[in-house]
């Protein structure tokens, strides 16, 4: 009852309330004519890439159909800037938008902090750490105390000389443990330049080549044919609620009871559609309000016996670690927190291994590769041993857990 009062009180404030002033969102994007995000020319910038990502609340529907207030990111690349703040209110999705960027490109990553819409009260400041790497300024790390925070209604432009392959991810450091646990989070992944050819032949004398790998290798061992980013977090129900109903926040008792892949727990994460709208009956509807599609991308696996997967799979939860099998299919590590495993000598030594377990704390990341050649065409299940994570908060079979389907 106390939820539902709160978030009526929210809905009268705003109808007394404006959004501010649409002038303050800047986009800086070398050859971004109208400043929507987009270079105009990009033959003209071959090497340069460009995002707007904007900073909000909003809701997601668990796996077990309960309704989860988020703080997030969306995607407003394509907007011009007298659009953002608008179209970025309630708009926090989950996961934050899955990014990609190229060795040694020149990435301009522009964040826009919009209003909390069901805390008007709050004037957080939001920012974008890459975690995992050394900025080319300390300015653009994201990190409060070295950096800045953004806040509601302005903009700022991170620019990143983009390291070395690997998976990585993104948050918000400003009250890092509340925004993160909130949902805060996203997947970014870099690729190398090896992928920019010639295709490498693996194993010699199979025939078989390859040009997509996860590291610059030179012997071709990280090829894959297709990959997937999977990010795992945990929300802590009660958290959440507290944040959304002005109570104080119950930090030393953060307990992760929605272990989820990619913004969804089982069986959501292999639904290959957007997730419906969140809903609330019980909350009178404001102009598309709850109503915004935050859920958007599944975690379902997908290959043809044969292929080589790659999974680029990376911990973002606040509060523990967690291990992961897959029975029925070896995993082979050939990366982590970023770093191909193998020595620092010319030529190597490999220090790829296979496994049936891997284990993530928070904030470390691997690359997986599955070979399916001597794999039988079927389902298979990537799950977490801990049994606490297999279940949707007191809901169990859910949680942790997707498909691999093998044809």
């Amino acid at each position: 009852m106390i939820r539902k009062c709160f978030i009526t009180l929210a809905f009268l404030l705003l109808l007394t309330m404006g959004t501010g002033s649409e002038a303050a969102v800047v986009v800086q994007c070398p050859g971004d004519l109208n400043q929507d995000g987009i270079i105009d020319n990009p033959g003209a910038y071959p090497n340069v890439d460009c995002k707007h990502v904007v900073g909000s609340d909003g809701f997601v529907s668990m796996a077990d159909g309960y309704l989860q207030y988020i703080f997030g990111f969306s995607d407003a690349t394509g907007q011009i800037p007298d659009q953002v703040l608008t179209a970025g209110e309630l708009n926090a999705q989950q996961p934050a938008p899955q990014m990609k960027a190229k060795q040694d490109q020149d990435f301009y990553l522009t964040l826009t902090t919009a209003p909390m819409r069901m805390r008007p009260d709050l004037f957080d400041a939001h920012s974008v750490h890459w975690h995992g790497f050394s900025n080319i300024a300390p300015v653009f790390d994201g990190e409060p105390m070295a950096s800045i925070g953004i806040f509601p209604g302005a903009s700022f432009s991170f620019y990143y000389k983009v390291p070395g392959p690997g998976s990585y991810g993104w948050h918000c450091h400003v009250e890092a443990t509340e925004h993160m646990q909130m949902g805060m989070l996203g997947h970014i992944y870099v690729t190398p330049l090896q992928d920019e050819g010639p295709a490498i032949e693996y194993p010699v004398g199979s025939a078989k080549t390859y040009s997509k790998f996860a590291y610059n290798d030179v012997d071709g061992s990280t090829g894959y044919d297709k990959d997937f980013p999977l990010l795992i977090i945990g929300f802590d129900p009660a958290f959440h609620d507290a944040n959304l109903n002005v109570q104080p926040l119950p930090f030393a008792d953060m307990v992760d009871r929605y272990m989820m892949i990619n913004g969804r727990g089982y069986p959501d994460t292999v639904n290959t559609v957007s997730l419906p709208a969140p809903v609330d009956p019980e909350v009178i509807p404001f102009d598309g309000g709850i109503g915004k599609v935050s859920q958007q991308v599944n975690s379902l696996i997908t290959a043809t016996q044969g292929e080589r997967v790659l999974l680029r799979i990376i911990n973002f939860s606040t509060v523990h670690f967690s291990t992961i099998t897959i029975p029925g299919i070896t995993m082979k590590v050939v990366g982590k927190d970023a770093k191909i495993l193998r020595g620092t000598t010319a030529g190597g030594p490999d220090l790829y291994y296979e496994t049936n377990t891997l284990t993530l704390g928070g904030g470390q990341s691997a690359e997986v590769l599955l070979e399916t050649a001597n794999v039988a065409p079927g389902t298979y299940f990537l799950y977490s041993t801990k049994h606490h994570d297999l279940s949707n908060n007191k809901e169990d079979f859910g949680g942790l857990m997707t498909e691999i389907v093998i044809q």
